[in-house]
């Protein structure tokens, strides 16, 4: 073999060496670049999830949530987000304003003494009656029992103004109110156990629903928001008008709860008499009663009350 020849077979060696190694090199720069891709994505992946993480972690919750829900309110209601509960037959010229909670152990005293009293105006056409319900003891006492009953009471009301009345008589009643600490209506169940002793209730699919589903729920937390309103911060309270209306206080003396009520129920009688004039017994107001007082609000009607 020439030494020319030779020359020439070095060289093509030389150069299938160098365009392997460049190969080569080319290759590892290709993994590089597809490690540092693949650990970029990788980043922002995580980055991604755990930003989606806090998103979902500040997201609100519960009856937080329950704030910025749809607003679906109940039938038989009026004014602003149907928050004016308005009973009673619409030809009486009065309106007496109640405040209550449905933890309140003095509202449950007063319902389970002389709610009935109440009712009584109510079917003879005494007067129309205004229900504002709050929920400040769930924010005092902690828990959510208050705002629960009364998204509860709104399916209720959806069904008919007198299932309202005879399911918020059942919840304050000696059966089945809790102690103020426990929080027991903060269940779903409990509450449609004691809606099982109301007859329009009683194996009610659609309000069964409603009460699981939350359907009023933001309606409760609107209903909730007029905490204050005609600077009334405590319950439960009367008012006609702007004018606070007071019940005189029961002696603090050994009684029975028999004795207990028929003070109580003769003390909120005194105060209506004062206010409203004796009762008219029989006549057209008791006539008007019977179908006015489970109709609630008429369509169009306006609140007697001013709204506030």
């Amino acid at each position: 073999m020439s030494n020319r020849n030779t020359q020439e077979n070095k060289q093509a060696a030389r150069e299938r060496i160098r365009a392997q190694r460049d190969k080569e090199k080319k290759k590892e720069r290709l993994r590089r670049q597809l490690v540092v891709a693949v650990s970029v994505v990788g980043v922002l992946a995580v980055a991604g999830g755990i930003g989606f993480a806090v998103l979902k972690a500040n997201e609100p919750t519960g009856w937080e949530a329950a704030k910025e829900a749809k607003l679906v309110t109940p039938a038989h209601t009026q004014g602003k987000n149907g928050t004016e509960i308005l009973i009673g037959d619409k030809s009486a010229k009065d309106t007496l304003e109640v405040f209550e909670d449905v933890r309140c152990p003095a509202c449950a005293a007063f319902e389970q003494s002389t709610g009935e009293e109440l009712l009584k105006d109510i079917h003879d056409g005494r007067f129309k009656v205004r229900f504002t319900l709050y929920s400040f003891i769930d924010d005092m006492s902690g828990g959510e029992g208050s705002k629960n009953a009364l998204s509860a009471l709104g399916a209720a009301l959806n069904i008919s103004p007198e299932a309202f009345l005879k399911y918020k008589s059942a919840l304050y009643s000696t059966t089945y109110h809790p102690d103020e600490r426990e929080d027991l209506y903060a269940k779903d169940a409990e509450l449609l156990k004691v809606a099982a002793d109301v007859p329009e209730l009683k194996g009610n699919k659609a309000f069964e629903k409603q009460v699981k589903d939350g359907t009023y729920d933001r309606w409760a937390m609107e209903m909730s928001a007029l905490f204050g309103r005609k600077g009334v911060r405590g319950t439960p309270t009367f008012m006609h008008g702007d004018k606070k209306l007071t019940i005189a206080e029961i002696p603090q003396q050994q009684m029975t709860q028999q004795q207990y009520n028929q003070l109580a129920r003769a003390n909120f009688g005194k105060m209506i008499d004062k206010e409203f004039g004796p009762a008219k017994g029989g006549g057209a107001g008791k006539d008007a009663g019977k179908d006015g007082g489970g109709q609630g609000i008429a369509k169009g009607e306006k609140d007697p009350t001013g709204g506030n």
